[in-house]
């Protein structure tokens, strides 16, 4: 029988419809995949519920995908997504893992100290950090607000805890903040509680937390065999805490890491260790006062914020930009990844509006390049870069 020659055309077009097989293949295992994960990531007593849900969304995203304009109409199928009730999720695994509010639970404060505090108040505190999360995602707001918002979400409760009056009932509801409480992640009691000791305190650890998850800057570990400062066997300290931890500052085996982390703390000394109001600690005033490694200098809570939003402004979306995008990969980030990050970061300088932030995450080489199968870990058990923090 004659060889019949293929025409060119027609081999092309045969070429490129098995590459479009091959894309839609590809692109279903990954949305199966995506589906099971997210299945298993929200858990729950009702799988069946969340799975019909997910199946659904999932189809929407598969139809763009094999019509090839899903990277067309990204834009709208992120804001879609975001602006759905299952991404509730968002808020609960990613806000709580990032900000660290699911170890409330954990805490537990010395009873004889802080008398007042009870899980009530620890369940108040949670709920009100994942509202603030909650508001800046589903309104779409700028991102800066998880630093610089003047309102928050209290109940009863927490209205007593923070003396903000006027508020009854166990119902949450959006109150201005008072002028003595900063804005944002500073002045919640969940973070100024889980960065505290049981009985006092901590500036420590409260710089340590604001350096590693506003600022992606965290410090190196401690030294070997350095004793805290409530080390009973080391030398004796006496005075307040802020004259205490100067002293333990004089080792200059401490000096260079105290001094990026106790600054930052005792801008926010005025609160006690489960974040309400104080001007005096044991008896003797206060002093507030600090200055950065970087030499920007502030006289209490509102100017340290101050400084964070606008001197440190780039150092908070590109850390923002890393968190999301290591929750999005499910590990941690390599040096390979930077070029992504100043990428996700540098859109946000001109944008910051969450949906920009996820946007460009899921517009990232990273993300576009992670595999569909066998590689989605949990955010907590991505590689941490932070040590356990001193005391």
């Amino acid at each position: 029988m004659p060889h019949i020659p293929v025409h060119p055309s027609a081999e092309k077009r045969h070429r490129q419809s098995l590459k479009r097989q091959q894309r839609n293949r590809a692109i279903k295992t990954r949305v199966r995949t995506a589906s099971k994960n997210a299945i298993e990531a929200i858990g729950g007593s009702d799988k069946e519920v969340a799975a019909t849900a997910l199946q659904k969304a999932m189809k929407v995203l598969y139809k763009a995908a094999s019509k090839g304009t899903l990277r067309k109409n990204l834009a709208a199928q992120v804001k879609r997504m975001l602006a759905d009730k299952k991404a509730a999720a968002l808020v609960e695994n990613y806000a709580g893992q990032w900000l660290q509010i699911r170890n409330l639970k954990l805490v537990q404060p010395d009873a004889k100290t802080f008398p007042e505090w009870d899980r009530a108040l620890a369940a108040a505190m949670e709920r009100e950090t994942e509202m603030l999360f909650e508001t800046v995602m589903r309104e779409d707001r700028t991102v800066m607000d998880f630093v610089a918002a003047d309102y928050t979400f209290v109940n009863e409760r927490l209205a007593k805890h923070y003396e903000i009056p006027g508020i009854e009932g166990e119902a949450f509801v959006k109150v201005k903040l008072p002028a003595n409480r900063p804005g944002g992640i500073l002045g919640q009691g969940s973070f100024l509680t889980l960065t505290s000791n049981p009985n006092r305190t901590s500036p420590v650890k409260r710089g340590k937390y604001i350096l590693e998850n506003i600022l992606g800057t965290p410090p190196p570990p401690p030294p070997p065999e350095v004793p805290n400062l409530d080390d009973k066997n080391r030398k004796e300290l006496h005075g307040t805490l802020r004259q205490r931890m100067e002293q333990h500052r004089v080792d200059p085996v401490c000096a260079s890491c105290h001094a990026r982390m106790d600054p930052i703390g005792f801008g926010l000394e005025q609160f006690d260790g489960i974040g309400a109001w104080r001007a005096k600690d044991d008896g003797a005033p206060i002093d507030p006062k600090g200055q950065l490694v970087s030499g920007e200098e502030f006289k209490g809570p509102a100017e340290l914020r101050e400084i964070l939003l606008t001197k440190k402004r780039a150092g908070f979306l590109r850390c923002v930009s890393e968190k999301m995008l290591t929750y999005a990969l499910g590990r941690g980030m390599e040096f390979y990844d930077r070029t992504a990050i100043e990428k996700i970061s540098g859109a946000l300088e001109k944008d910051p509006k969450f949906s920009t932030l996820v946007l460009e995450v899921v517009r990232s080489v990273p993300f576009q390049m992670r595999r569909g199968e066998g590689d989605h870990r949990k955010f907590s058990d991505a590689p941490k870069t932070a040590a356990a923090a001193p005391k």
